[in-house]
């Protein structure tokens, strides 16, 4: 079976965010058509900016939220990748209507043109929040707690629809529940930038990150090019036990915020060796996070063939170099 996607039309939703543009690039270099939905929302152009006049790149500028959009971005695709969505279990809590409208209802419009349009698979973006309070470790696929947040929710309901649209149109859905992911080009500034982004940006800048809680919340923190694997995987899977289910996509082991403050401060102190005497500050923890996460990854393994290519420590090695040269280059 081939284990990437080639010679293939693909729709990326969000394409201009930080995993979606990773994943454009991989498939770019694949032989691949590729289209690019985004409204640009939280998605950045200087994510997509070296694809532009690529001749097998389609930019489509628009809205999950608007129907006719989904089905011109669905026209002549084989397989839909869809990443698009507001995340932030903080911003979730903030504005819950925005996250729902985004997440759920820009779901529904994506999953049913691609049903009507007769895709081959739909890969969705789920999330190791719908774990919710259950506090078993590790998290195993078939086991899931309350909902703490409304971004949590939005996510279970999205797998719902899911089971429910193969259960009554017979499309083919593989929902992948990613674990803290990170890597180049996610977003280190705003509100809602993500731990890593936000401790490297600090470091480099020379200022105290803040620690959320006393540092021992722990989590699953998966590279991006484990994430990139995971979907191409679910999408050309050609094993009839592997469709129409949830995955864990993660690395499999955990790592508690304090060291990960140390791992990062040392090799960016490879960089710029004043940044070893940064010490963080700490901070109250947020609402809705969970103290621990850690992903059984078996399932992935055993059904799609799943086997993460960076461990923690080298994609922090690999996010610390990309954020190091990229600040300094802008």
């Amino acid at each position: 079976m081939n284990r990437i996607i080639t010679h293939s039309r693909i729709l990326v939703t969000g394409g201009a965010g930080f995993i979606g543009s990773n994943l454009v690039e991989a498939l770019l270099a694949q032989d691949n058509d590729v289209v690019c939905l985004d409204n640009f929302a939280t998605g950045k152009r200087e994510n997509i900016a070296p694809f532009l006049d690529h001749p097998s790149f389609r930019l489509i500028e628009g809205d999950i939220r608007d129907r006719e959009v989904c089905r011109q971005a669905v026209d002549g695709v084989s397989y839909v990748l869809h990443q698009a969505a507001l995340g932030s279990v903080p911003r979730s809590i903030n504005d819950p209507m925005t996250s729902t409208e985004v997440n759920i209802t820009g779901f529904v419009n994506m999953l049913f043109a691609a049903k009507e349009a007769k895709v081959k698979r739909f890969v969705y973006a789920s999330s190791s929040s719908v774990y919710g309070d259950n506090a078993a470790l590790p998290k195993v696929e078939n086991h899931i707690g309350r909902q703490l947040s409304p971004y949590a929710i939005t996510k279970y309901v999205n797998e719902l629809f899911a089971a429910n649209f193969t259960a009554l149109y017979g499309i083919d859905t593989i929902g992948l529940r990613y674990f803290n992911v990170f890597g180049r080009r996610q977003d280190p500034f705003g509100a809602y930038a993500a731990v890593i982004p936000k401790f490297a940006i600090a470091l480099i800048n020379h200022q105290a990150p803040v620690i959320n809680g006393d540092g021992t919340y722990s989590r699953d923190f998966t590279y991006i090019a484990n994430v990139v694997q995971a979907n191409q995987l679910a999408a050309v899977t050609d094993n009839p036990a592997a469709l129409n289910t949830v995955y864990n996509v993660a690395y499999g082991d955990r790592m508690d915020l304090n060291n990960l403050f140390a791992s990062l401060r040392s090799t960016l102190a490879d960089f710029d060796p004043a940044i070893a005497a940064i010490k963080p500050t700490y901070g109250p923890v947020r609402p809705g996070d969970v103290p621990h996460s850690l992903a059984d990854i078996s399932k992935a393994q055993n059904l799609l063939g799943y086997a993460p290519s960076f461990s923690i420590s080298q994609g922090l090695q690999e996010a610390a170099r990309w954020y190091y040269d990229h600040l300094k280059n802008t």
